[in-house]
């Protein structure tokens, strides 16, 4: 039998409960401590029976974890991860890894330099789905992927805006929610070479963007447009389509479609279509649907991160793979605010 790995969550927020109960239910691990400032997350952390500390500061000098999940407010993720590093201490951060790239940059290198694995929490590439589309992408099934589409649509109603700080810039569903598809389509199609991006707030007037489109320029030739916008009544989107969460309704649509020479995908149904005999548009289609095993990746990606700490696997998402990540996100920013081609180093 193998160590359980001892385990602390940093932010007792929507996330960090989540993290909190998987850690809880998971075999490879034991949940050692919540840490939070808050008298909810003193409570939270009674409810779970395990100890509360409301800082890392006051967590190390008494305990030590193997491991820390950071799912603090994004404006404390590079502190609370130098603070892991500074320890020794593997840590997996939610996305985004920071709120700026220059901070993110220096929580890298200082990881880095010390051998300290840092992850990000993209936890949508452990989805099996998402794995076993990039096996059918990857085996040349679909010939030479020339192009590929992804929507984020869907209507967030308008209570949500109450909360001022999602009225402002930056909390709007490029850095929310667009991050999560450029990181999916990062992991299908490998690194983005340049971007171009048009930004609207046309239906609300807020600060922030409500609805944008992009133009993605991957390094191996292939071209997406990928287009969000949380103002528009629509099932094409990965909370729609997916039912990766519960409290979302499901739609039996495509959230992404990817096009290749000798056959196109749709995910997340894995319906490849194909021209059975000659390639042609006069030519009848035959699909077929692939199988998937249905996991929670959130769950998936807890242990993955216990594996990482016992040396046993790299991470799937490390934290230069989200600062990657985070870089393709401000460039789409910077080209909708010049309405320039932005490339990428």
């Amino acid at each position: 039998m193998t160590t359980p790995v001892r385990l602390a969550v940093l932010g007792a927020g929507l996330i960090g409960k989540r993290h909190i109960q998987h850690v809880l239910n998971e075999p490879d691990a034991i949940l050692r401590a919540v840490v939070d400032p808050t008298p909810i997350g003193q409570k939270i952390a009674a409810e779970a029976g395990v100890k509360w500390f409301a800082s890392f500061a006051e967590m190390i000098a008494v305990d030590r974890p193997d491991g820390i999940i950071v799912a603090t407010p994004n404006q404390v993720h590079v502190q609370n991860g130098l603070e892991a590093v500074e320890a020794g201490i593997p840590a997996l951060i939610e996305k985004p890894i920071s709120d700026d790239i220059a901070s993110g940059e220096r929580l890298i290198a200082a990881a880095e330099a010390k051998g300290v694995p840092l992850l990000t929490g993209h936890h949508r590439r452990h989805n099996p789905m998402m794995q076993k589309a990039k096996e059918i992408i990857d085996s040349g099934r679909l010939g030479r992927v020339l192009v590929v589409n992804a929507m984020f649509w869907l209507f967030k109603p308008d209570d949500y805006f109450d909360i001022a700080w999602r009225r402002q810039a930056g909390a709007g569903p490029v850095f929310l929610n667009l991050i999560h598809d450029v990181d999916n389509l990062r992991y299908l199609f490998g690194d983005i070479a340049a971007v171009q991006a048009r930004e609207s707030n046309a239906v609300r007037s807020n600060a922030v963007e409500e609805t944008a489109v992009v133009l993605i320029e991957f390094r191996n030739g292939i071209l997406a447009t990928a287009s969000v916008s949380d103002s528009v009544v629509a099932p094409w989107s990965w909370e729609m389509t997916t039912g990766e969460n519960p409290v979302y309704p499901k739609a039996d649509e495509a959230c992404y479609v990817v096009g290749g020479t000798h056959g196109s995908l749709a995910i997340p149904s894995l319906e490849i279509w194909r021209n059975p005999v000659k390639r042609s548009w006069w030519e009848p289609f035959e699909n077929e649907r692939v199988d998937v095993e249905d996991q929670d990746p959130l769950v998936l990606q807890i242990r993955q991160f216990c594996k990482v700490i016992r040396g046993e696997e790299q991470p799937l998402v490390s934290g230069r793979e989200g600062l990657q990540t985070l870089k393709v996100i401000d460039a789409v920013k910077r080209s909708a605010a010049s309405g320039e081609r932005i490339l990428l180093n």
